[in-house]
């Protein structure tokens, strides 16, 4: 009798102490997706200053030297660094919704967890806005021809590498947004989140895996490829400030 009491006792501590971090994670996942809703609206400031042209960027990597030595902030702006340190912060929001669907539709949501682990990896990885600024300081620099050359020339490699709308950040830019719509279905199913909440994420989400398709394969049609991003970013906004909402609310209430 004494050993079942001790059992049940521990038990129920253990399950008090686990519904504790759960809400804790949910907490985090609420907070960093607030931290990467401002960085979004930085963003859309920042594009609407410029013109948010993708074609209107700096072409040639000289170009992108220029650019850093007149705005150092702009240049790497202009290759993805803002967009990085959002979908950074955003891996603690994708594990809270994970960890919401634990109980539900588990192997449907790590698959999306994983999809945007390995998306966000490519993404910091092919990534050469650091890079790009170092090679700039090496260029301005430089006391010969011959060396600002070899520089140009590696600014080149490491722009078709990694520069914005680039086949070298495809798969960086698409598997993630990709892992948010099967999120989205995720949530749908899970009855947890609301379905417009869901709805929201799946149409948004698509929508702007389309935008990323026709901005690297069909770079032509790019002003075209914006009619798509408007309303994607939008819905995409209003799934984000939906779950955090969730988020915050499940953080509070008792988990079974």
């Amino acid at each position: 009798m004494f050993f079942e009491i001790y059992r049940e006792v521990i038990k129920n501590i253990n399950m008090e102490n686990s519904d504790k971090q759960w809400k804790t994670i949910y907490k985090t996942g609420a907070v960093t997706t607030i931290i990467v809703l401002c960085g979004i609206i930085l963003d859309m400031i920042i594009g609407s200053i410029t013109g948010g042209n993708v074609a209107e960027l700096p072409q040639t990597a000289i170009e992108r030297y220029n650019q850093f030595n007149e705005n150092r902030l702009l240049g790497l702006y202009n290759l993805d660094l803002l967009n990085i340190i959002n979908q950074i912060i955003l891996i603690p929001s994708i594990f809270a919704l994970y960890a919401a669907h634990r109980n539900t539709n588990k192997p449907s949501a790590l698959l999306s967890l994983i999809l945007f682990l390995v998306g966000t990896t490519i993404f910091v990885t092919s990534n050469t806005a650091l890079t790009m600024l170092d090679l700039s300081h090496k260029y301005f620099a430089a006391e010969s021809e011959e060396q600002r050359m070899l520089l140009a020339a590696a600014g080149e490699a490491m722009l078709a590498k990694g520069a914005h709308g680039s086949l070298g950040v495809f798969l960086g830019f698409a598997l993630p947004t990709i892992a948010t719509v099967l999120m989205s279905c995720v949530m749908l199913k899970g009855n947890i989140f609301g379905r417009a909440n869901s709805w929201f994420g799946i149409i948004g989400n698509s929508l702007m895996v389309i935008y990323i398709i026709m901005v690297t394969f069909i770079p032509a049609v790019e002003k075209m490829a914006l009619v798509f991003a408007m309303p994607a970013g939008l819905l995409a906004m209003a799934w984000m400030i939906m779950f955090t909402i969730k988020l915050l609310k499940m953080s509070k209430i008792q988990i079974n």
